[in-house]
């Protein structure tokens, strides 16, 4: 049974300036019933205020740690950073741009109370996206799930609880953070969907374009494929006897 008293939270930021610090406000406070926490804030290479944002948040919080990518790698890149200099082995991840509601963070980690080799990951309900963002995304988990059978009706929502140390033995790849519940399932392990609200964005706008995101999900679904197909699964049936230690001679005269 999870019992899950301490968490790191990693959010990723490319050009959040204005949404950083309300949603660090929103993560603290529903982190209050949790014993132990730690929040990492990572800047993937912004181009505006954000890192000077994520550093003044973080002198409030004494564990908050920012951190800061020279370039923009994107999102998996940001995670993986963010996830490495984490201090507990179970993991938080929500977006950056405030549409992830962290009062949903409780419901993910009740929903592994009781469970054993699970991770949980959010279901967005009643988004407030464009249709078209909307329509894509539908599609998108659909075809998804049609072919790596992976279980999980949304991909796409960033509110995820998974452990630490699964999830650096995984094959890291760019757009990786995408393909999580098949990559958890290759390991082992099931899915949870936990229903979780969304919210408009406020300030800021979306950083994935329609088409971008479509060719490069179609190649990365290729890969993931063909990678399940040769994913290693070794069971072992039943453990051979162990080999003595004892010298030869010794083993020879015991011999009847």
């Amino acid at each position: 049974m999870a019992v899950i008293s301490a968490v790191s939270v990693v959010i990723p930021f490319y050009n959040e300036y204005g949404n950083i610090t309300p949603l660090v406000e929103e993560v603290v406070y529903a982190l209050k019933t949790v014993p132990s926490w730690q929040l990492i804030l990572v800047n993937d290479g912004s181009t505006d205020q954000t890192a000077q944002e994520l550093e003044n948040v973080c002198r409030l919080y004494p564990n908050c740690i920012p951190i800061h990518h020279q370039t923009n790698q994107g999102q998996s890149s940001a995670l993986y950073t963010g996830i490495l200099r984490a201090r507990h082995d179970w993991i938080i991840t929500l977006d950056g741009d405030g549409q992830n509601n962290p009062q949903d963070i409780a419901a993910l980690i009740m929903a592994l109370a009781d469970q054993n080799n699970h991770v949980a990951f959010g279901n967005r309900i009643n988004r407030k996206d464009s249709l078209i963002k909307k329509l894509s995304s539908r599609l998108a988990n659909y075809i998804r799930i049609l072919i790596l059978d992976d279980h999980c009706l949304d991909t796409g929502c960033s509110l995820k609880l998974f452990p630490k140390s699964v999830f650096l033995s995984l094959p890291r790849f760019n757009h990786c953070h995408r393909f999580l519940p098949a990559l958890f399932q290759f390991s082992g392990y099931n899915v949870i969907n936990v229903p979780v609200s969304h919210r408009p964005r406020i300030r800021g706008q979306s950083k994935y374009g329609f088409w971008g995101r479509l060719w490069s999900g179609i190649f990365d679904l290729i890969g993931v494929l063909w990678l399940k197909k040769r994913y290693l699964r070794p069971a072992l049936t039943q453990e051979s006897q162990p080999i003595s230690n004892a010298p030869f001679s010794a083993q020879k005269q015991q011999l009847p």
